[in-house]
């Protein structure tokens, strides 16, 4: 049982190219206010794998709000940041983790997908509340956000759900979910 003043470990999975970034912020500033009156006096702390998008978002967010941040690595951090295109998305990384409190690498695994997957459940094993930003949809890959949130929910975990388009398949152009864009949606909480 947590008791008041302990850390509450905010973790987020969701899309990482998202449009009308500015709807999903506000979604999001409603969303850690909810968490916040739920746990009165618990100090956050962003639990984050760092990737573009959903998960930056939150880290920002709660780092705005006084909070610390624990960056989830699932890769080494050079292999890592191949995944970012541009030296913009590489340049936030580093500052990003440069702010975390704890920076954890998880274990090498075999593939990409089941590194992504490891962290996934790492964030969702190691977390209070989950933070989910995408559309609802059905996961695209192995570990992707809506497999997590399907095992959060399974537990009966407090997951808020911040309706957002995902990319364009097969590139990095973002979609939005038009009036549903930057919904929120609570469960368990």
């Amino acid at each position: 049982m947590s008791l008041v003043g302990d850390p509450l470990r905010v973790g987020v999975t969701g899309h990482r190219f998202p449009a009308e970034v500015e709807r999903l912020q506000a979604a999001l500033e409603r969303a850690l206010d909810r968490v916040e009156l739920a746990f009165p006096g618990r100090r956050l702390v962003a639990v984050s794998p760092l990737a573009e998008g959903a998960d930056r978002l939150v880290a920002q967010e709660v780092l705005g709000r006084g909070g610390t941040l624990e960056a989830v690595m699932p890769l080494p951090v050079a292999d890592y940041t191949t995944d970012f295109e541009t030296e913009q998305s590489k340049a936030e990384f580093a500052r990003l983790l440069d702010q975390a409190a704890e920076v954890v690498v998880l274990p090498a695994t075999a593939t990409r997908n089941e590194a992504y997957e490891q962290a996934g459940l790492y964030i969702l094993d190691s977390s209070d509340v989950l933070i989910a930003i995408y559309d609802g949809k059905p996961a695209q890959g192995r570990g992707g956000t809506a497999e997590i949130v399907e095992r959060a929910l399974q537990r009966n975990s407090p997951v808020l759900h911040v309706k957002a388009g995902n990319r364009r398949p097969g590139t990095t152009i973002p979609t939005s979910l038009g009036a549903e864009q930057g919904e929120l949606v609570a469960h368990n909480l």
